[in-house]
């Protein structure tokens, strides 16, 4: 009988290497969506990055990788709001009580080095008065 030697990981393919690259230099308390890190690669689109964060994802801090909308993942939002909470991530609350990021503060566009230069700040309490855009609405959390 021969020795089973235990199997080494699949190699990552080389796009999916670099869009979790970008996952990992993204700033605690702010986010990109897929499509800018597609972008940001000057490769793929928002569905092939959202793939790659699907299948490999795990190892990297996905909560900081979004959709355009910033609603978080469906089956995902619990983990992703104590982290979005932990990290100060701008949220909004909605009219029906749930949760989105506010891209409009949160939102990172990779200049800094990956210190988040420039992250928002809010009013006192944390809160600030919502600007009556189209994402929804409500209560401003930082």
């Amino acid at each position: 009988m021969s020795e089973q030697r235990p199997s080494e990981p699949p190699e990552l393919p080389e796009y999916a290497e670099r869009v979790l690259e970008v996952a990992e230099l993204i700033p605690a308390g702010r986010v990109m969506t897929y499509g800018d890190i597609a972008e940001w690669l000057g490769a793929g689109g928002p569905r092939q990055v959202g793939r790659v964060m699907a299948l490999y994802g795990g190892a990297v801090p996905w909560w900081r990788v979004v959709r355009a909308d910033g609603v978080p993942l469906p089956s995902h939002e619990v983990r992703a709001l104590e982290r979005y909470r932990a990290e100060a991530t701008p949220l909004r609350t909605t009219g029906d009580g749930g949760h989105r990021i506010d891209m409009r503060r949160a939102r990172w566009d990779g200049a800094g080095g990956g210190d988040g230069g420039g992250a928002p700040d809010g009013g006192a309490d944390g809160c600030e008065a919502d600007d009556g855009g189209a994402d929804g609405g409500g209560q401003v959390h930082t």
